[in-house]
Formats: C-alpha cells, structure tokens, sequence
C-alpha cells in the first residue's frame, strides 16, 4: 500500500543567535526556507506545509513560491509549538494523511534523497529518524498514530525529542547524502 506522506519545514523561529530569522537567510542563492520545501517537493512528499513564525509576512513576501503556509502565533514559546501547529494542520487536510516528515529550517545539508530514504518506511504507525554515524537526527518522520501524542508532549524547544526517547525509533543511514549542520550562528554558513 502507498501510505500519504506530507512534509512539513518548521520555520517559526526569530533566529536569536543568528541575528535575524533562519527562514530568511540566504543559502547560497535561496532562502533556507525555499531549500527547504524545494527539497520536500523533490522527495515527492504532499501535501507539504511550512510553519512561519517571526516575521512571517516578511518570508512569505520575499518567498512567495511557498507551499502552504501556517502561521504559528506562539512561534515564541520554542520550536514545539510549531511543531504542533504543522501537525494540527495536518490532521485538517480533507484527504487523510498517514505520516509527517519533518524538517528543520536550519539544516540546508538534509537531501530529497534522505527524505526518500526515510518516507520508504512511512506508515500510520512509524516513528523513524535519519542516522548519522551514531547520532540520530533529521529528516524525522511521524506517523499518525503519533501525532497525538507529539502534540501532547512538544513543548518549549525540544519538538518531538522527548517522545522519540520514550518509543522504539527506526534509524535509517543518510549520511552517505546528507549531512546535519545546524546553521545556529552566521560563522558557519559559509555562504554569509
């Protein structure tokens, strides 16, 4: 059976560290948040949503080829209440969606081949992480069954990261074509 696997780029934050919100940074030619759901597009995800936050009408002026977009207006509390707004929107869809990947604003080095690589392993009831040597880490991928419960426990800035401690995780290598760099301070982008 083909399971329905949406995407979802989390983007809400105002980038403290950064100095200015990750959606908008340039990397190299685009802003974070295109690469980002340019790469959910060319994994073949759908429907695919981003969550903004800070400065959203700002992004969505200088990004206007975004997918859907949902505007988080707790973006401040932390990453988990976009994670939850992404998911609730989700679980809106008219068509049933089974699974979620999720992608980080601030990791441009996470490719359409590791969404691919995690999405083969979608179902309602999967929770499935990409590996990194011996890390674990994104792209995520939740299946239905989970949202519930991820809604429930994202808090603050830790996302699903508590949930996924508490439950067996399917960990699938992409470090062969992707890699993990959090884009957390301009010196190490190298394109800044």
């Amino acid at each position: 059976m083909a399971w329905i696997t949406a995407g979802v780029v989390l983007a809400g934050g105002a980038g403290r560290r950064y100095g200015l919100p990750k959606a908008l940074i340039r990397y190299p030619d685009r802003l974070l948040v295109q690469r980002a759901a340019d790469t959910l597009r060319e994994a073949g995800t759908s429907p695919n949503v981003v969550v903004l936050g800070a400065e959203a009408q700002r992004v969505t002026a200088e990004a206007p080829d975004l997918p859907r977009v949902v505007v988080n207006e707790e973006w401040a509390t932390g990453m988990g209440s976009s994670l939850r707004a992404g998911l609730r929107a989700l679980i809106a869809e008219p068509e049933p969606v089974d699974a979620a990947v999720i992608l980080l604003v601030d990791m441009p080095g996470i490719t359409a081949e590791a969404v691919r690589r995690v999405v083969e392993h979608a179902d309602p009831d999967a929770l499935v992480m990409g590996g990194y040597g011996g890390r674990r880490g994104h792209p995520v991928l939740l299946g239905r069954a989970h949202w519930v419960g991820v809604i429930a426990s994202a808090v603050g800035d830790q996302g699903a990261r508590g949930y996924l401690k508490s439950r067996p995780v399917r960990v699938v290598p992409v470090d062969d074509v992707a890699d993990d760099l959090d884009l957390d301070v301009p010196e190490l982008n190298p394109h800044a």
